[in-house]
């Protein structure tokens, strides 16, 4: 029944993401009561399968299991809060300013959790005896936070005027060519830090030679197709197809790249509970 129990959470976290997406998008969710609802059952069971799944280790007297379920919550923690806030939300151009206030708090939140949780398993993969792709994604992780967070304070802070006082500067919008700039390459190089810490995985043999590839590769081609886009975020009314058939537009939306930390999370927390086991 335990073992029923591991493979079933695995599997649905592998799946949030996919989940949590699919719930943040049809606006016809964002009814009062209703997206609350689907929220916090989502949420409720996400918590539910990380801990069933390893992040009880946390509570273990060994640090090597604390620190593998640790970092493994902080990587999963974006998608947690995505799947409790963003039902129904759909994209920033059509959401109201005090959803929008929401949404990049939530962001914020994400992007200093996922920082942390590359920390926590740099030092867990030094441990390991892996110290050269961790210590490349390891600089790549900081190298990319402050970007984050400028443009996601920045954001944060105009919608926040935007709600008090109905509008915002000229002088704050003349600073969208900068914000696309930070953003593309915080977007980038998480995409890079993830494929080196991906790579590191192979290294230690918490992940398969298959499984290590195909991390390293999907985060390889979304920082490809963010190049061949440019640093500037297109509008997605200028589009000549729709902005979700577009693979640079995708890979460049601030969320997107923490899918595949939230992935590597999920790996970490199983590894959390095959070591306590």
């Amino acid at each position: 029944m335990e073992n029923a129990s591991g493979r079933v959470s695995y599997i649905f976290l592998c799946l949030t993401p996919v989940l949590a997406i699919m719930v943040a998008a049809p606006r016809s969710l964002r009814v009062p009561g209703v997206y609350q609802a689907i929220g916090g059952v989502l949420f409720a069971l996400i918590v539910l399968a990380a801990w069933k799944l390893g992040g009880r280790a946390i509570r273990n007297d060994a640090e090597g299991e604390q620190r593998l379920a640790l970092a493994g919550g902080f990587l999963i923690t974006p998608f947690a809060l995505v799947a409790l806030f963003w039902v129904g939300v759909g994209p920033p151009w059509i959401a109201s300013p005090a959803e929008n206030v929401m949404r990049y708090l939530v962001l914020l939140v994400s992007s200093i959790a996922v920082s942390g949780g590359f920390i926590v398993l740099k030092n867990a993969l030094s441990e390991a005896g892996e110290r050269l792709y961790s210590t490349l994604g390891f600089a790549a992780v900081m190298l990319a936070s402050s970007p984050y967070l400028i443009w996601m304070c920045v954001l944060l802070g105009t919608y926040i005027v935007k709600v008090r006082d109905g509008q915002v500067s000229a002088a704050i919008g003349s600073l969208n060519d900068v914000l696309d700039v930070m953003l593309s390459v915080a977007c980038l190089l998480t995409y890079l830090a993830t494929a080196a810490f991906a790579a590191s995985f192979g290294r230690t043999h918490w992940l398969g030679r298959g499984a290590t590839r195909g991390y390293v590769a999907a985060n390889l081609v979304a920082a490809l197709c963010l190049v061949m886009r440019g640093m500037s975020f297109p509008d997605p009314s200028t589009l000549s197809t729709p902005w979700y058939t577009q693979p640079g537009f995708v890979a460049g939306i601030p969320a997107i790249p923490f899918i595949m930390p939230f992935l590597l999370g999920v790996v970490l927390l199983r590894r959390a509970s095959y070591k306590q086991t």
